[in-house]
């Protein structure tokens, strides 16, 4: 039988918390915290540079494509 490959764009864009594969929470980076700062309130630079938890209905997608 192949093995299955890790996806690897999925496992650029999140990360997994370390409490184990099965109870595990994934977190991506907001948007719009690249470029263009000057444009963007405080409070707004603040909010986008943290991560964010996953969606429940993503969560059995992104772990196949992980290879979870």
């Amino acid at each position: 039988m192949p093995k299955n490959k890790t996806h690897s764009g999925t496992k650029k864009r999140f990360r997994l918390t370390k409490n184990g594969k099965k109870g595990c929470k994934i977190f991506h980076e907001h948007t719009n915290n690249v470029h263009k700062f000057h444009e963007k309130t405080g409070p707004e630079n603040r909010r986008v540079a943290k991560d964010q938890e996953v969606s429940k209905a993503d969560r059995k997608l992104i772990k196949k494509l992980l290879g979870i």
